[in-house]
């Protein structure tokens, strides 16, 4: 997807208010997202049916334990400042040949002495209606100071930070960084605790175990494009490394963000999946 130049403030309400939300938009043409509240999944054509079941997907530490795991939707250390709807356990759902996919990306990394951690994987529909909903409360800027803080809220939709449909919805996309093995410790998140621009340098910002990857996770700012040359020489090799492991277990990178990856064959390239993240939902 180009990133949407300027538009006027109508234009702006009249986007969110049609868009589905999320954090990164997908590249390629895809069919509407369903309206918030519609039961089980969309399709372009016919499709697995029910609001509560997940065909074809695993939790990822079935299939892989070694990959470690911030679930921050689940979690009061995001954009929106709170757990977000529709993710009532802290995991990592993914279709199976992702989360096969995945773990050798995780041989190749272990090799190298990482590990990967993930952030987010299948994101459900009312999930991504809640970021909606929260991009339509703009005195709802709790977390700015971290997570856009060179960017005005109105802007989020406009320039692309978040947008609709989400790859996430369909099961094949995953949000993830790098970790030395064995990972160094990572301090809880408190809320209230003081913020820290996620475009602030390693040892300040948030102190994430990833490796410096130049900018925190969910950082909506240019710097957290893939190859940006503004990070550093250290940054911009963590960042390649991640893309060269990816690409070859056959993953694509959305070079607007070095933290989201959609696996290339994903089983479902039309389907938005409705059902939350629980373990009740995989099988």
């Amino acid at each position: 997807m180009r990133r949407p130049g300027r538009v006027g403030g109508a234009a702006v309400l009249a986007l969110v208010a049609a868009l589905g939300g999320c954090s990164h938009p997908r590249s390629d043409p895809t069919p509407a997202a369903p309206a918030s509240g519609s039961p089980g999944p969309t399709s372009a054509s016919a499709g697995p049916s029910g609001a509560d079941r997940l065909p074809g997907f695993v939790v990822l530490s079935d299939v892989d334990p070694r990959i470690h795991t911030d679930i921050r939707y689940a979690s009061d250390h995001n954009f929106v400042g709170r757990p977000v709807a529709a993710y009532p356990e802290p995991l990592c759902l993914l279709t199976r040949p992702a989360a096969e996919a995945l773990r050798r990306a995780q041989d190749a990394a272990l090799a190298g002495g990482h590990s990967l951690k993930v952030y987010d994987c299948y994101r459900p529909q009312p999930a991504v209606d809640d970021f909606v909903a929260w991009s339509k409360r703009p005195r709802e800027q709790q977390t700015k100071a971290e997570f856009y803080p060179h960017l005005d809220k109105d802007r989020l939709f406009a320039d692309g930070y978040i947008g609709a449909p989400t790859a996430h919805s369909r099961g094949s996309t995953v949000d993830l960084t790098l970790v030395d093995e064995p990972p160094a410790s990572q301090p809880p998140f408190l809320p209230g605790q003081p913020q820290v621009a996620c475009t602030a340098p390693v040892g300040q910002r948030f102190a994430d175990n990833s490796v410096d990857m130049g900018t925190g996770f969910d950082c909506f700012d240019t710097r957290a494009h893939t190859a940006d040359g503004r990070v550093s020489a250290t940054a911009r090799t963590n960042r390649q490394l991640l893309k060269r492991l990816m690409t070859d277990a056959g993953f694509v990178n959305y070079d607007r963000e070095w933290w989201h990856y959609r696996f290339r064959d994903e089983p479902y390239p039309d389907t938005f999946f409705a059902a939350p993240v629980a373990r009740s939902s995989v099988g």
